[in-house]
């Protein structure tokens, strides 16, 4: 990521006085976990197979396990703090000019980073559950007079409990100020190949009347929320059906090809429905509940554009890159490289040598035309878009594009652009704001 951010920042924002800089975030390793026991337990055949799982779907075990989880937690949000202490004792100047840091997750990373960011925590969670449980069961179930006298009785003492409880944790947070989970106000939450959204509809999320970003992550926490992935990428899901339930039908927003010439500003692209011609014009509300999408699925898009895949290489590999590149020149040959898929890259922006960064800002979606050919006329919309596409080769197999393309976001250049063009955007429309006063 830092080789191909590098190439696209000196091709399109060499004119800008800011810098991005960016620091892997490396938290995996230093967790102990169980140690060597689930490696003990792995047979041998098909060894490498194995092993991928071992250290991708195993660590979402992991994170379910009441055991492990706040040992991930703590170890990466000790990390983050770490970094961006060290960062900051180096460039002293960062935080006097506002430099602004990103967070830029994979996988399971997405769903760790969004849980510190908010401080969601499940045993809180299942203490409610059973406190509720309590109140249903007094209410309800049959029982003696004795046995009903002795369970108001416990109630009554657990519920004087809790506000004692809470009088001394609000006493305690008077006279001690907490400090904050992490050192930083998060500026651009990118995630890449996430599952999050599946989790936060195992945590009973649903989608909202309101298309304001608050309703899965406060801007005081966060000021933008972009969600990355490849159409055939089996671990990624969408966001924006979880804030409204009528754009499990529109189409994510395709990314730029790094070398598309003038491209249209994504804040200007225009929603388009996935499949127009059964789409109502309607309000989303007369959809029927039966017909409605998953919430965190959208429908099978048809191949809608060809270009450059993160998994052509992939395929070039297999088949023969002379029987597929042939048409294509070397446009494939530059995208695709296995590195080492990172869990978090923290990107932390100065001001050349001195430590400024002037990073994105949120971009207002401008009012959308009316039409009756397949584009968005809904009564709701997003303040912003959320969910962000990579374009599917003309050659690649979807069946081969599954295996590859969950660990090959690092090494894109559309991403790599992608990243640049929202961390550069205030800075690049004061640039341009400034060549047209002079003009």
């Amino acid at each position: 990521m830092r080789d191909t951010a590098r190439k696209v920042e000196e091709k399109y924002f060499s004119n800008l006085a800011t810098h991005v800089e960016f620091l892997p975030v490396e938290w995996r390793s230093k967790l102990t976990l169980d140690g060597d026991t689930v490696d003990s337990i792995t047979p041998d055949k098909v060894r490498g197979l194995r092993d991928m799982l071992n250290s991708s779907a195993m660590d979402i075990m992991y994170y379910t396990s009441p055991l492990y989880r706040d040992e991930l937690v703590k170890g990466l949000q000790q990390e983050l703090n770490r970094l961006y202490s060290l960062f900051c004792s180096r460039n002293p100047e960062f935080e006097e000019k506002g430099g602004k840091v990103s967070i830029v997750s994979h996988s399971l990373g997405c769903v760790i980073t969004y849980d510190i960011m908010t401080g969601w925590n499940p045993v809180r969670l299942y203490e409610q559950l059973l406190q509720k449980e309590e109140e249903e069961e007094l209410e309800e179930r049959w029982m003696s007079y004795e046995e009903q006298r002795l369970l108001e009785e416990l109630y009554v003492t657990k519920q004087r409990l809790r506000e004692i409880e809470e009088r001394l944790h609000e006493l305690k947070a008077s006279t001690i100020s907490k400090p904050p989970v992490l050192k930083f106000k998060v500026e651009n939450f990118f995630c890449m190949g996430s599952p999050l959204a599946v989790f936060l509809a195992l945590r009973g999320i649903r989608p909202g009347s309101s298309g304001s970003q608050d309703h899965i992550l406060p801007r005081t926490i966060c000021n933008r929320l972009l969600n990355i992935f490849h159409p055939t990428d089996p671990v990624a899901y969408r966001l924006e059906p979880l804030i409204l339930k009528h754009y499990s039908n529109i189409s994510p927003v395709q990314i730029h090809w790094y070398n598309t010439a003038n491209p249209l500003p994504y804040e200007h692209m225009k929603p388009s429905f996935l499949n127009p011609s059964k789409e109502p014009t309607s309000a989303p509300d007369t959809e029927s509940a039966s017909a409605a999408p998953s919430p965190t699925t959208s429908p099978v898009m048809v191949r809608r554009h060809y270009g450059e895949s993160i998994t052509n290489i992939g395929k070039a590999s297999i088949l023969g890159a002379a029987s597929i590149g042939k048409g294509l020149g070397g446009m494939l040959f530059s995208r695709f490289g296995r590195s080492s898929a990172t869990p978090q890259t923290m990107e932390t922006g100065k001001d050349g040598p001195e430590g400024d960064e002037k990073k994105a800002t949120t971009a207002g979606t401008p009012p959308l035309p009316h039409s009756s050919s397949g584009f968005l006329e809904p009564t709701v919309e997003l303040e912003h878009r959320i969910d962000f596409e990579l374009r599917e080769g003309l050659v690649e197999s979807r069946y081969w594009s599954a295996v590859t393309s969950h660990t090959a976001y690092w090494s894109s250049l559309d991403i790599a652009l992608f990243l640049l063009t929202f961390m550069y955007k205030q800075d690049q429309e004061e640039t341009d704001k400034s060549n047209l006063d002079t003009i």
